[in-house]
C-alpha cells in the first residue's frame, strides 16, 4: 500500500506518513523476522527536479512536497531490511482523467499497464539484479505529451496551476534496467 495523492499529502499529512513511512517500517519488520526480501516501489520525487536524467546513485533531495518527503523517508526505512531492492518508478492509471496536463513538468513516468510488465518481471527475478536500487521507467517526456497519448484533446496548462509545488524534471537514467532487461531477454532467448 501507498499513499500517492501528491496534493492530499498536504492537507492530511498523518495519514500520508503513516502509509508510506510507518507502513514501510512494518513491512521491514515482517520482512527482517523472516527470510523473505522486500521489494519497495519508490518514486522520481525523491529527487529535487532540477535537472532531470537521475541515476540511481545521484544524491536524494532536498523534496518539494510533503509526499516526496514521506516516500524519501520510506526509501531508508525499506533499506532497513536485510535483503532489499528500492525500484523508483511513477506510473498513472490506465486513462487520463484531468482536461489538462503541464507542458513544464518532466518525467518518465508511464501508464500503468506499460510499466506494471517490467515491475512484475523484476519482482520474479530480483535475486537476479545485482543492485540495491534500480528505476523502471520510460522516455524523457513532458505530463502533457504523456496525457496525449491516452486522451488527444487534454489541454496545455503550467504547473503554476498545481495545488502544490512540483519539480521540474524528475525523469529517470533507466539505462541501468534497459541493460538487465537486455540481458535477461538473451538469456531466455539463447
Amino acid at each position: 500500500a501507498a499513499y500517492t495523492d501528491v496534493a492530499g499529502a498536504e492537507r492530511d499529512r498523518e495519514t500520508c506518513w503513516r502509509t508510506n513511512v510507518r507502513g514501510t517500517s512494518a513491512v521491514v519488520s515482517a520482512v527482517n523476522r523472516t527470510e523473505a526480501g522486500l521489494v519497495h516501489i519508490s518514486t522520481d520525487y525523491v529527487f529535487d527536479g532540477t535537472r532531470g536524467g537521475y541515476r540511481e546513485d545521484d544524491p536524494l533531495g532536498p523534496v518539494l512536497n510533503y509526499y516526496a518527503l514521506s516516500k524519501l523517508v520510506a526509501e531508508e526505512v525499506a533499506r532497513l531490511a536485510r535483503r532489499h531492492l528500492v525500484l523508483r518508478t511513477s506510473f498513472r492509471p490506465r486513462e487520463w482523467v484531468s482536461p489538462v496536463a503541464f507542458t513544464d513538468v518532466y518525467t518518465s513516468q508511464d501508464y500503468v499497464d506499460v510499466i506494471a510488465p517490467d515491475i512484475a518481471l523484476i519482482v520474479t527475478r530480483w535475486r537476479d539484479v545485482p543492485y540495491d536500487t534500480l528505476h523502471v521507467a520510460t522516455e524523457r517526456k513532458s505530463v502533457f505529451e504523456l496525457a496525449r497519448r491516452r486522451r488527444p484533446d487534454v489541454r496545455p496548462g503550467s504547473k503554476s496551476e498545481a495545488e502544490v509545488a512540483l519539480p521540474d524534471d524528475i525523469s529517470l537514467d533507466v539505462s541501468r534496467w534497459l541493460a538487465l532487461k537486455a540481458r535477461w531477454k538473451e538469456e531466455t532467448t539463447s
